[in-house]
């Protein structure tokens, strides 16, 4: 039995989807994995942190002396250590929206060959004793087609910005954190 070229296809185009689809969790997976690691990092230094600094204020009699080290150390070395760990989350997170780009951009590349493959083979691929007429339904076949085509770029232009502006937000949070102003949106052109 011979199998039918649009239904080889649509297996090749769910077995891809398929491998995207688990490329996608291992990224989401491994990043939530770094960024539990770095929230039980975190907790574990806060914590030692913590401690050491109380055994510090055990040790002072003066009131006035343990208020100057809270406001003086303490407090200083916990902002310190929240803009580290945020620092590192971000850096998390902004690797993983790299990663997807890279996936997205490929499943949107194959998803578009697939479909100038499915017209090509839907409008030449025809009998040798095809009723006359066809020629016009070829056609207006194939300029929807064209605007298809166009849309694939739309939504790619669309992704780009949409992951871009993920970025640009990360940025942002971490110049705030930083005490710096937010980045200025730089408009790329497609």
């Amino acid at each position: 039995m011979n199998k039918n070229p649009f239904d080889l296809n649509v297996m090749a185009q769910q077995s891809r989807a398929l491998e995207a689809s688990k490329a996608m969790g291992m990224v989401a997976a491994s990043k939530a994995e770094e960024i539990a690691k770095i929230n039980q990092q975190a907790a574990q230094k806060m914590a030692a942190l913590f401690q050491e600094k109380v055994s510090e204020l055990l040790k002072t009699s003066d009131p006035k002396s343990a208020f100057d080290m809270v406001h003086a150390q303490v407090l200083q070395d916990a902002a310190k250590e929240v803009m580290q760990y945020q620092a590192a989350v971000l850096k998390a997170l902004g690797s993983g929206n790299q990663e997807l780009v890279q996936i997205a951009q490929a499943l949107m590349e194959e998803a578009k060959e697939d479909l100038i493959h499915f017209v090509n083979d839907a409008t030449q691929n025809t009998p040798k004793n095809i009723p006359l007429g066809v020629e016009a339904y070829a056609s207006a076949f194939k300029d929807p087609f064209g605007m298809a085509l166009q849309n694939f770029e739309l939504m790619r232009a669309s992704m780009a910005d949409s992951f871009s502006n993920f970025e640009q937000s990360v940025q942002n949070l971490s110049n705030l954190s930083k005490g710096g102003a937010p980045a200025q949106k730089v408009v790329k052109k497609s």
